[in-house]
């Protein structure tokens, strides 16, 4: 009888996923000084909601941020030592805790607003200062008696480490019931796997273990339990409160005062048998029952502390970790990747220039020559100088400045700069994750815009790809340097490149307003050092730029055709004379320009190329004054993209956005220049 083979069935994995009205709340609490709002800062995103707690002074902080397929929204409230005994921003803190934004019945007397406008985390992340541990567990222990899922973010952990704080984190986990992760917040440093397991703690309600108190006092736990569930006139004590059965019989036991006036004033019946059981209590334990509960709880923290750390002879720092010491160190961070943006200068100012000229400028020259006066000539020569200005655009710039920063992708030095700049990019309205994006545009917006795809978030892979069209590219850079450098000095160039900061900056903001929705925050996770794989490396660059070689080449081509064919025509004139309102009137430039201005559209360097050609001498300084010098430049540095950057925002922000983009950069252009032409003769003619 033959057998048959049953076919094993597919496994599906099913996982709930919290986004939207469905995303989870999760709450920062900890102590003062602890790293929370750190903490918080470091994922949180360009905007986000604060007020203040209920008839406090105290802020809270509320912005979404991404996890992965889920979204979390991230609370940041007061720091607050204890869950006990508590008045002011503690106490209403504690509120938001136990209650959201919703009043029990015994709050409800008090205001007609809840302490925070949102409801109760689901989850909470206890932040820890790992150097002072001790002094920390006792919230801890109190936090187990929320209810809630909670997960211990053992911060600074540098610190600990160089104060010779050794802590077992497996054991200090097993003993709460916990998740553990070691951060250093400051750093970025665990962050990734910290919002990790809060998704998992959120899914398998991961509460911490119960605390059990020591046989002298288990007994007046239960009898307060026995008071406490006594039915009074068909009234629900459990739910007037509405805590946690634990929580409140704890508060009950150390006398806490608010619940003690809450119980006096909605039950007053009980006050005489909880004031028995805590008299009954002194007769026999050595101290009052309250003060019992606060040292147990006391030798229970220092116990545990005692079992998870230990303190040895302080180790010398590694080397990455004397690397972090400098990339991530809130000031000295950014003189590295100040250091990384002079490389990154370097490569695009020295090395490409030698790129260059063994490659698309030996090709320039063998066809320099070439002046056909037939259309098929004509025709050749545009594609022939579309394909070399193609190579121009690809050897010099964009591949040696992708393998660059792959290489230091890979290295895990870009996610250290991304992370020390992300508060510089927060005031413009961008997540410090656009650096990289940033650094490729100054040797070629093309490779920048198309990075901008890794981005989260719709929103600021919008504004970050407007933006890097005024970031100052290779090309723009050479006419810059080319021009400036010999007729306004180096004060003159400077000036240049600060105005395109400053215009970088002021745009960031403008259209953080005309995009305001708010973009979730982004973990951004802090890999090891590592050598870079240059395998790895050269796939990456592959991915990164072979989308743009389909995508440009046949517009490049293309727009060269057209403008070529435009100038055998005879169009030169009526081009100048289209464009003599913005290069004669606005601009105060020779009507000449205008053709010059137009074929920057092609590439940047063009415009400088025919600047020559149109005026007739390589000396324009005899022609030009400072002021049209200038004026020139700055407009230069900002009018439309060139051809091959608008392509890239066609696939990358869409049609819409890419004209928009369009209009953004002449109106910057226009605005920028006329305004330095004005400053700069008022100026001249006051001297």
């Amino acid at each position: 009888m033959p057998q048959t083979t049953e076919q094993p069935q597919p496994v599906l994995f099913h996982r709930h996923i919290y986004r939207g009205d469905a995303g989870l709340r999760v709450a920062l609490v900890g102590q003062h000084n602890s790293g929370k709002s750190t903490l918080f800062h470091a994922v949180a995103s360009t905007s986000y909601q604060t007020g203040t707690l209920t008839g406090t002074h105290k802020q809270w902080a509320e912005c979404p941020v991404q996890i992965g397929v889920n979204e979390v929204h991230l609370v940041d409230l007061p720091g607050m030592h204890s869950l006990r005994n508590l008045t002011g921003a503690d106490l209403e803190a504690l509120k938001y805790l136990l209650w959201g934004d919703q009043r029990p019945l015994i709050s409800r007397h008090e205001c007609d607003n809840p302490p925070a406008p949102f409801s109760r985390p689901d989850v909470l992340v206890h932040v820890i200062d790992a150097s002072v541990l001790g002094r920390s567990l006792e919230l801890t222990l109190e936090l187990a008696e929320l209810g809630l899922p909670v997960v211990v973010a053992l911060n600074m952990m540098d610190e600990a480490h160089r104060k010779g704080i050794i802590i077992d984190i497996d054991a200090l986990s097993a003993r709460l019931g916990v998740a553990v992760i070691p951060t250093v917040a400051l750093k970025g440093h665990g962050l990734a796997e910290l919002f990790d397991r809060v998704i998992d703690a959120a899914g398998h309600s991961a509460s911490p273990l119960p605390q059990q108190l020591p046989p002298a006092l288990q007994p007046w736990l239960e009898r307060m339990q026995q008071v406490l569930r006594r039915p009074i006139d068909n009234s629900d004590i459990h739910a007037a409160f509405s805590l946690p059965a634990t929580l409140l019989y704890m508060h009950m036991l150390e006398r806490d005062p608010y619940f003690m006036a809450e119980m006096t004033d909605h039950f007053p019946c009980l006050l005489p048998d909880i004031e028995l059981l805590h008299q009954q209590a002194a007769s026999v334990l050595p101290r009052p029952l309250a003060i019992e509960m606060e040292a147990d709880r006391h030798q229970r923290a220092v116990s545990l502390f005692e079992s998870v750390a230990r303190v040895v002879h302080k180790p010398a720092p590694g080397w990455d970790e004397r690397l972090d010491m400098f990339f991530l160190h809130p000031h000295w961070g950014l003189i590295g990747s100040l250091a990384v943006f002079a490389m990154v200068l370097f490569m695009v100012f020295e090395v490409s220039k030698v790129l260059d000229a063994v490659s698309a400028a030996p090709l320039a020259d063998m066809i320099a020559g070439w002046q056909p006066d037939t259309v098929a000539g004509v025709l050749g020569r545009a594609v022939s100088d579309g394909l070399i200005g193609l190579i121009g655009i690809v050897i010099p710039y964009m591949l040696p400045l992708v393998l660059m920063l792959a290489a230091l992708e890979e290295s895990g030095i870009m996610h250290r700069i991304a992370f020390v700049v992300d508060r510089f990019f927060h005031t413009i309205g961008l997540h410090g994750k656009v650096a990289m994006p940033f650094l490729l545009g100054l040797g070629c917006n093309v490779p920048a815009i198309a990075a901008t795809k890794g981005l989260t978030s719709g929103r600021d892979r919008v504004v970050a790809s407007l933006l890097i069209t005024f970031v100052p590219c290779s090309a723009r850079s050479a006419v810059v340097l080319a021009l400036g450098a010999k007729y306004l000095g180096a004060a003159g160039v400077f000036a240049l490149f600060l105005l395109s900061m400053l215009v970088i900056a002021i745009l960031g903001r403008l259209l953080s307003r005309r995009y305001p929705e708010l973009s979730p925050g982004i973990i951004q996770e802090i890999p090891p050092y590592a050598w870079p794989q240059w395998s790895s490396v050269i796939s990456a660059t592959w991915q990164r730029t072979s989308d743009i070689l389909t995508i440009v080449t046949p517009l490049l081509v293309g727009g060269s055709i057209v403008l070529a064919l435009m100038q055998v025509a005879g169009f030169d004139q009526w081009i100048n004379l289209i464009l003599l309102p913005v290069t004669g009137w606005m601009l105060g430039l020779p009507a000449v320009l205008g053709v010059p201005i137009l074929f920057g559209v092609l590439r940047k360097e063009l415009s400088l190329v025919m600047i020559y050609q149109a005026l007739g001498t390589f000396e324009i300084g005899q022609i030009l004054d400072s002021v049209q010098i200038a004026t020139f430049l700055v407009f230069l540095l900002f009018y439309i993209p060139c051809i091959s950057t608008f392509a890239v925002m066609l696939k990358v922000i869409g049609r819409k956005e890419a004209l928009f983009s369009i209009i953004l950069s002449i109106g910057v252009a226009l605005i920028t220049a006329v305004a330095v032409r004005f400053l700069l003769t008022t100026f001249t003619a006051l001297q």
